[in-house]
């Protein structure tokens, strides 16, 4: 497994670390997110969603669960983005109602799930986990954890 870890000392940083990293994603691959509230999972989603050129307004998706989101690769075909939060799931059964299981497996989108400790068995066997950490003295400081289990991970750190 290979891992690389990026210190983020603001939201800017955090969402430069997400933009980054979206460079390593194909369609099909899954990213589990994980991190405390108000860690900066969704900043680096918009950070993410802004490689892609997403244009809409990329927000947390605690209430409606799941967001879509269209942009395009690098090669300039359409891409789709799903950024799930299953923080208000409550059993595997919701999950179903709401289309997780074949959100997962769909091969033309990335996936981004908060959360993912919720969904069980539900995710994919392989897939990249984020792992984003309070650190240092500043309120805004994180630390970001990233392995994939086939995948090399290598980022560069940009600080203002």
């Amino acid at each position: 497994m290979e891992s690389d870890c990026y210190h983020s000392r603001n939201e800017i940083e955090t969402h430069s670390a997400g933009k980054q990293f979206a460079e390593l994603l194909d369609k099909g691959d899954v990213v589990a997110l994980f991190g405390d509230l108000g860690a900066g999972k969704t900043e680096f989603v918009k950070g993410v969603c802004d490689y892609f050129g997403v244009e809409d307004i990329v927000s947390s998706p605690t209430f409606t669960i799941m967001n879509q989101y269209f942009g395009t690769d690098s090669d300039g075909v359409e891409i789709t983005i799903y950024h799930v939060d299953l923080y208000r799931i409550n059993s595997i059964k919701e999950l179903e109602e709401i289309g997780f299981d074949e959100c997962m497996f769909s091969h033309n989108a990335i996936k981004l799930v908060e959360w993912p400790e919720k969904a069980g068995d539900m995710l994919p066997k392989v897939y990249w986990t984020v792992t984003i950490s309070f650190e240092g003295e500043g309120e805004n400081e994180r630390k970001i954890d990233f392995n994939h289990p086939e995948k090399t991970v290598k980022l560069v750190e940009i600080h203002d």
